[in-house]
This record gives structure tokens, C-alpha cells and sequence, in this order.
């Protein structure tokens, strides 16, 4: 694959994962919609275009033989729904910026410590970095710095988790059964659309109903979750193990760029040594990796 199309393709592909955030919160902040309606209507609209993406690589007739239910599992789906729940109600009291932070500082930490707990050591400097990341997390959820409500705050640390054990099944389940990604994804995505759909009926008395927000919601699980994760999936072949998570600390930074720019949230200190120190031990430990 050419260079300038590698570029352009992770490019979008950030631009889409930071979107989920911009979206969330525009959605919930600004319009009606409640966190269950949002989370079952991306879910639905995200395994749709994972549907659609699958017929189209595979073709028709391939796609009708093989299907979307043969590729993905239920414990998976069940990561991902607990993800894209969790997800959804941390951004009805939290900024895009410090939502973005914890989520993806979240996620590294839960990989990172899975990989120590499985017998990987870290050098001198990834362990300053481990440390300087985790110093970062704690910093955005005191009292009188950057900190969301608590409650939000454990919403997103427990959505980055259910992603952290989402990509950290992907990995193990690679293998000629699992060996399109984006199609063991549309069959997780459809597997957890029941589970949305199961946890609106639990949430009936407290569902609200928005034209604006559920357009937003259909967005951001077509568009910036089942179209984006397809274009990550086909650029990813491209970029090394290292090139791959080091472009992925661009996420929360252009969430940032989006909340001040989109919806007039303001960029304070505390948040921007918090983030400096979240982002920057990422790397150290991500660059430093053999």
C-alpha cells in the first residue's frame, strides 16, 4: 500500500474514533436523548454498516455463505457492550477532553498490566512511564482539578477496561477462523445489539426520545465506529506493532481540539499536565517496547 494512502486512511480512522467522543457528548448534552437509546442506537446502526462492509469485501454470495454469525463470539460482544454502555453514560457529566483520557488511559493500562501479569517486564523508563501515565489518571479524577463527577469518572475507567479485554480477546482469537477483522467485528456488533435492546427494556421508564440524538447516535455507530473500525482494519496490515499504538495517542488529542472548537469547552492547566502525563508515559512505555 502506498505511504500518502496509509497516511490518509489511519488519518480518517483517528478522525473517526475521536468523533465517537464528539458525538457522545453533543448528543447527550444538547439534545434529549437518554445513554441506553444512544448506546442501542449505535450499536444497530455500527452493525449494520459492518454488514454492509462485509458484503462488500467478500462479496455476495460469499458473505451470504459464511455470514457475519460465524465470525466474533458472545464474550466479546459482551466487552464491546459493556464498552459502548458504560461509554454512553460517563458522557452525560464529562467533557469530551477528560472523557477521551480516561477511556484511552484506560484501555493501555489494562493491556500493560495484562501483559505484566502474563510474565512481561518493562524496562527502567517504561516503568518511569507506567507510573507517569497512572499519575496522570488519578490526577484527572481529584476534587478541584480536571475530575468529572465520580460516578461518570468509574463509568469511562470501566468502559476502558471492557475495551482493554475486547482487544486484548481480539488478539487471542486470531487464527484462520477469526481472519477478517472486520467481519468477526460486525459479528460481534450483532451480537450485542440484543444485549442493548435487553438493557433498554430494563431502562423503559427512563428512555427519552430526540430526532437530533438519534441521528447523532446512527452517526457515530456507522459512521465513526462500523466505518471506522473497517478503514483501521484495512490500514492496519500497513503499520508496525509500534507505529500502530503510537498513532493511537492522537485519539484523545483531537477530541480535545473537537470539544474546544465544536462545542466551546475550555481547555484548562490541570487538564493539559494530566493529559501531558497520560499520553506521554504511553509512549515511553509503547516506544521503548521491543
Amino acid at each position: 500500500m502506498q505511504p500518502l494512502r496509509v497516511i490518509a486512511l489511519v488519518s480518517v480512522a483517528m478522525l473517526a474514533f475521536a468523533g465517537n467522543s464528539l458525538l457522545c457528548r453533543m448528543a447527550l448534552k444538547h439534545t434529549s436523548i437518554d445513554p441506553t437509546s444512544f448506546t442501542a442506537v449505535r450499536l444497530i446502526s455500527g452493525a449494520c454498516m459492518l454488514w454492509l462492509v462485509v458484503r462488500l469485501q467478500l462479496g455476495k454470495r460469499t458473505a451470504a455463505k459464511t455470514g457475519v454469525w460465524g465470525a466474533g463470539n458472545w464474550l466479546s460482544a459482551s466487552a464491546l457492550f459493556v464498552y459502548a454502555a458504560a461509554f454512553s453514560f460517563a458522557y452525560v457529566n464529562m467533557s469530551t477532553a477528560t472523557g477521551a483520557l480516561l477511556l484511552f488511559g484506560s484501555v493501555q493500562a489494562t493491556m500493560i498490566g495484562y501483559g505484566l501479569f502474563r510474565g512481561e517486564r518493562l524496562q527502567t523508563i517504561q516503568m518511569g512511564g507506567m507510573a507517569l501515565a497512572l499519575a496522570g489518571l488519578v490526577a484527572l479524577m481529584l476534587p478541584g482539578l480536571a475530575a468529572p463527577p465520580l460516578p461518570s469518572a468509574m463509568f469511562m475507567v470501566a468502559a476502558g477496561v471492557a475495551w482493554g479485554v475486547y482487544s486484548l480477546r481480539g488478539k487471542r482469537m486470531q487464527g484462520p477462523a477469526n481472519s477478517n477483522p472486520t467481519q468477526v467485528t460486525a459479528g460481534n456488533f450483532l451480537r450485542a445489539v440484543p444485549m442493548a435492546l435487553g438493557l433498554g427494556l430494563l431502562m423503559l421508564n427512563h428512555l427519552s426520545d430526540d430526532r437530533t440524538g438519534l441521528m447523532l447516535a446512527g452517526v457515530s455507530g456507522a459512521l465513526a465506529s462500523g466505518l471506522g473500525y473497517a478503514i483501521w482494519y484495512h490500514a492496519l496490515p500497513a503499520l508496525k506493532a509500534t507505529q500502530a499504538a503510537t498513532v493511537q495517542l492522537s485519539v484523545p488529542v483531537i477530541a480535545a481540539l473537537g470539544g474546544v472548537l465544536l462545542l466551546g469547552e475550555a481547555i484548562t492547566l490541570p487538564l493539559v499536565l494530566a493529559s501531558c502525563a497520560i499520553l506521554g508515559g504511553i509512549a515511553l512505555v509503547i516506544l521503548e517496547k521491543r
